[in-house]
């Protein structure tokens, strides 16, 4: 029997599996579409869109890089149980070679990307949450292309960076030093890479709040601004990445680092989950709930 794509759509909408699920399962129910749904259910397929619904905060922020080009991907699931197995793992790794070769627009494009196999992403998502029992999204990514030298490190898969740096070539010492500043950025959280970024909005909000300040409220107006400029400069230089004390030797800052090396140009930072609603249960009743489940 001929399997239209009317029929996938009815039985995907129905439920809820992927496009080229619900096409095998039509197959082998020769167009039966009640016996294609019970075979979906069988295979824990049909139930995937009934997870969608729960909150995922946990997961795990994972990177990828292939030559001069970068990508780094924050896969959320369910539990830290989910987020810490291989399996979970591997699927976020996969997702960010994808975003490497194939440079997605966006995640909805990424969704409807065609992995190597020829299994689009988001079918592939489907099938990985029928396999492991919890919803998976995918967050947010960030890819890296401009020709210069790209480097990473995640910590414990929960922080991330991505980098991108200059230098006239892309040496084992460049990519060092590059590793070492993504480590930096890990442990320092810089908002910014030099002064000139950030925005007159952000230093004019910093300065209002610091001039109502109780402790400044009986100082002559001039004693205040100088007072003021002097907090201002040093909380500013505290969120840019060039002046920042380098973690690994304090006593020289990132841009001493960096000097006749390399420049930096771009740099992203994920943590996990930030943002996201978490969940209330504990434990114990989470084990219940799969129980009754």
């Amino acid at each position: 029997m001929e399997i239209k794509a009317s029929m996938v759509k009815e039985l995907r909408d129905k439920t809820g599996a992927g496009m080229m699920d619900a096409k095998k399962a039509l197959v082998e129910a020769n167009g039966d579409m009640e016996k294609a749904s019970e075979i979906l259910r069988q295979k824990g397929i049909a139930s995937a869109d009934k997870k969608m619904g729960r909150i995922a905060a946990e997961g795990v922020v994972s990177t990828f890089i292939q030559d001069k080009v970068g990508a780094m991907v924050e896969i959320n699931c369910e539990t830290d149980f989910v987020a810490k197995n291989e399996g979970f793992k591997e699927v976020a790794a996969n997702i960010a070679k994808v975003i490497v070769e194939k440079n997605p627009a966006d995640v909805d494009a990424l969704n409807k990307t065609a992995m190597a196999d020829g299994t689009v992403v988001e079918d592939y998502i489907k099938a990985q949450i029928a396999k492991i029992g919890e919803k998976i999204t995918i967050r947010r990514f960030v890819r890296y292309d401009d020709n210069s030298c790209v480097a990473t490190y995640v910590h414990n898969n929960k922080i991330g960076v991505l980098l991108e740096v200059k230098a006239e070539n892309c040496t084992d010492e460049t990519k060092a030093i590059a590793k070492d500043i993504c480590l930096h950025i890990a442990s320092s959280a810089p908002e910014f890479v030099s002064r000139e970024e950030i925005p007159e909005s952000v230093i004019a909000e910093e300065k209002r709040i610091e001039m109502g300040k109780e402790d400044l409220a009986k100082k002559p107006e001039n004693i205040r601004e100088k007072i003021v400029e002097g907090r201002i400069n040093k909380l500013m230089a505290s969120r840019c990445l060039l002046e920042q004390p380098f973690v690994k030797n304090p006593d020289e800052t990132v841009q001493q680092l960096i000097e006749g090396k390399l420049s930096i140009v771009k740099f992203e930072r994920y943590v996990l989950g930030e943002g996201l609603e978490k969940r209330q249960d504990n434990f114990a009743e989470e084990v219940m709930n799969q129980i009754k489940g």
